[in-house]
C-alpha cells in the first residue's frame, strides 16, 4: 500500500500488527465502510467491519500473504438526516432516541468531516448515559463514546476515532477517505470521469436497462447526464452535471470548461469526492483490494458500475455480502419460552402472535360455540337460498343479506369476548410487544436501527468478540470448498 495513503489510516491502540502488514510489498485489502453516524451507529456498520475482518483473515490462512481489513470512512457524506441520531435500548427495554439539530431544506449540504458536533451533543451523551442500564460495562462504554464525540469534534471526527477505538481489537484499520493524501490520489481518476462523463451516463444507462430487465432494478438513477463527482461549493457538496461544452454544480449553478476544472482540482483536492457508484472504483485504484464488504443495498447496485470499472480502466475487485444477524437477548428468549412462541412467530405481520394467544385463552366451550354456530347458519340459508329460489327467483338476494347479517352478529359477539380477553392479559400482550421491540425497533430490522452502545454498555467487549466468531464461523462455512487462487 503507497506510504503517503499510510498517513490516512485513523490512529488506534492495536492496531500496530495491522499498519504493519499494510506496509508490506505484498499486502492485499479487504475493504468495507460507511458514513458517519452518532455514537458509533448504525449497528449493521459494525458487522460490516467485522465481516471485513472475518475475510480478511480466512484469505491470510488461504493464501498465506499479508489481508488486511480496511473501513473506509466516507467523512465525504453529506446526508445529515441520516447522521444526526442515535436509537438504543434504555433500561427498561424500550427504544430512545436522539437527535442533533436539523438541517433546514435549503442549507447547504455541508459534508460531515466539516459538520460540527457543537455543545449540544453533551445533551445527547448524558441522555444517553442516563437512560443505560447500571452494569460493569456502561462507565466505560461512555468514556468510549465521550472521548471522541466532543463538541469541537465533527461529526465525521467523532464516528471516526469512535469506530478506530472499537474495531482495533480486531484488527480493522479505519481509513480516513477525506484525508489529503487520499484525495490528492484521487483526483485524476475523478477528473477522468468528469471527461468522460458523458460516455459513462451512456454506458450507465445501458446497464441499468439490462439489469431491470433481468429483474434486478439497482435503483439508482443514472442516463440524466450528471457526472459521477461531487465539488464542494457555497451550496455544500453539489453535483457536477454536464451543460453543454462546460460542466456545472447542480444546485449553485456554477459552470467550468473542463480545463478550469481540472485546475481547480490540482490546488483544492479536497474539495472533490466521488459519488456513491465511483466510490468502489476509487478504492479499487488506490488500494491493492481483493473484495469489498457489501451490505443488501449495495449488493443490488454494485453491478451498476461494471462498465465504470471497464472504461477508466481500473481492476473490478468482487462483492461480498456482509453478515447479517440479530441479538436475541435473554427477556426475548423468557417471553418467547413462556408462551411457547419462536422468533419467526414473534417476528410475523400483523401482530398474529397475540392474536393466536387471545384465541388460546377463549374457553373452547365459546371457540365450539361459535364454530357450530357459523356452520349452522350456511348450511341453513344454503337450504333458503335453494328452495326458496325456487318458489321466487328474487329471494336470492334478501336471503343473502341476511345470512351476512346472522354471520355479522356472531362474529360481533365473539369480538366482544376477544376484547375483554384482550384486557386481562394485557400484560401479557405488552411483555410480547416489548419483545418484539427488541428484535423489530420501530418495526424495523435491529441492526439498521440501534447503536453498538446498546448492547456494548450491557455486556462488554463480550458482545464484539461473540459476534466475531459467529461471523468467521458463517464464513468458513460459505466459503468451504472454494478454490484458493494460484
Amino acid at each position: 500500500m503507497a506510504s503517503d495513503l499510510i498517513d490516512a489510516c485513523v490512529p488506534a491502540a492495536g492496531t500496530e500488527d495491522a499498519m504493519t502488514r499494510l506496509r508490506a510489498d505484498d499486502v492485499l485489502v479487504v475493504t468495507t465502510g460507511q458514513q458517519p453516524g452518532l455514537f458509533a451507529s448504525p449497528l449493521y456498520a459494525v458487522y460490516k467491519a467485522l465481516s471485513a475482518a472475518a475475510l480478511a483473515d480466512l484469505l491470510t490462512r488461504r493464501w498465506q500473504r499479508p489481508v488486511v481489513p480496511l473501513f473506509w470512512l466516507a467523512g465525504d457524506d453529506h446526508d445529515f438526516a441520516e447522521a444526526n441520531h442515535a436509537a438504543w435500548f434504555a433500561a427498561d427495554g424500550t427504544l430512545t432516541s436522539w437527535s442533533l439539530r436539523e438541517r433546514a431544506p435549503d442549507a447547504p449540504l455541508t459534508p460531515m468531516y466539516r459538520e460540527p458536533l457543537g455543545p449540544e451533543i453533551s445533551e445527547g451523551l448524558d441522555t444517553l448515559e442516563a437512560s443505560l442500564p447500571a452494569s460493569e460495562f456502561s462507565g466505560e462504554t461512555m468514556a468510549w463514546l465521550r472521548s471522541h464525540y466532543r463538541p469541537d469534534a465533527t461529526v465525521a471526527q467523532g464516528y471516526a476515532g469512535a469506530m478506530a477505538e472499537l474495531l482495533a481489537p480486531f484488527g480493522i484499520v479505519c481509513f480516513d477517505s477525506t484525508h489529503q493524501a487520499v484525495k490528492r490520489r484521487a483526483i485524476p481518476l475523478m477528473m477522468k470521469a468528469v471527461g468522460l462523463a458523458q460516455d459513462l451516463d451512456r454506458d450507465l444507462a445501458r446497464r441499468a436497462a439490462d439489469l431491470t430487465a433481468a429483474g434486478a432494478d439497482p435503483k439508482v438513477p443514472v442516463g440524466d447526464g450528471a457526472t459521477l463527482v461531487m465539488m464542494e461549493s457555497a451550496q455544500g457538496r453539489d453535483r457536477l452535471v454536464v451543460d453543454g461544452t462546460e460542466v456545472a454544480t447542480r444546485r449553485g449553478h456554477q459552470h467550468f470548461t473542463l480545463d478550469a476544472l481540472q485546475t481547480l482540482a490540482a490546488e483544492a483536492p479536497e474539495r472533490f469526492s466521488p459519488n456513491v457508484l465511483l466510490r468502489p472504483v476509487v478504492e479499487s485504484a488506490l488500494l491493492p483490494t481483493v473484495g469489498y464488504v457489501a451490505g443488501p443495498g449495495e449488493l443490488r447496485y454494485f453491478p451498476l458500475a461494471d462498465p465504470l470499472y471497464q472504461r477508466l480502466r481500473v481492476p473490478q475487485q468482487p462483492a461480498i455480502p456482509r453478515w447479517s444477524g440479530l441479538v436475541v437477548e435473554r427477556r426475548v428468549d423468557r417471553v418467547l419460552d413462556k408462551f411457547g412462541a419462536s422468533l419467526d412467530q414473534l417476528t410475523e405481520a400483523n401482530q398474529a402472535l397475540e392474536a393466536r394467544l387471545v384465541r388460546s385463552h377463549m374457553p373452547p366451550e365459546i371457540t365450539d360455540a361459535v364454530a357450530s354456530l357459523q356452520q349452522a347458519i350456511d348450511e341453513g340459508y344454503d337450504v333458503l337460498l335453494d328452495q326458496g329460489s325456487r318458489l321466487d327467483s328474487t329471494m336470492a338476494k334478501p336471503v343473502e343479506g341476511s345470512r351476512r347479517q346472522a354471520l355479522a352478529a356472531v362474529d360481533h359477539i365473539e369480538k366482544r369476548l376477544r376484547g375483554h380477553l384482550k384486557q386481562r392479559e394485557a400484560t401479557e400482550l405488552k411483555q410480547i410487544g416489548h419483545a418484539r421491540e427488541a428484535v423489530l425497533p420501530d418495526g424495523k430490522p435491529q441492526e439498521r436501527v440501534v447503536t453498538v452502545a446498546t448492547f456494548r454498555a450491557r455486556y462488554g467487549d463480550e458482545f464484539l468478540t461473540s459476534v466475531a466468531a459467529e461471523i468467521t464461523a458463517w464464513y468458513d462455512a460459505a466459503l468451504e470448498g472454494e478454490p484458493v487462487p494460484s
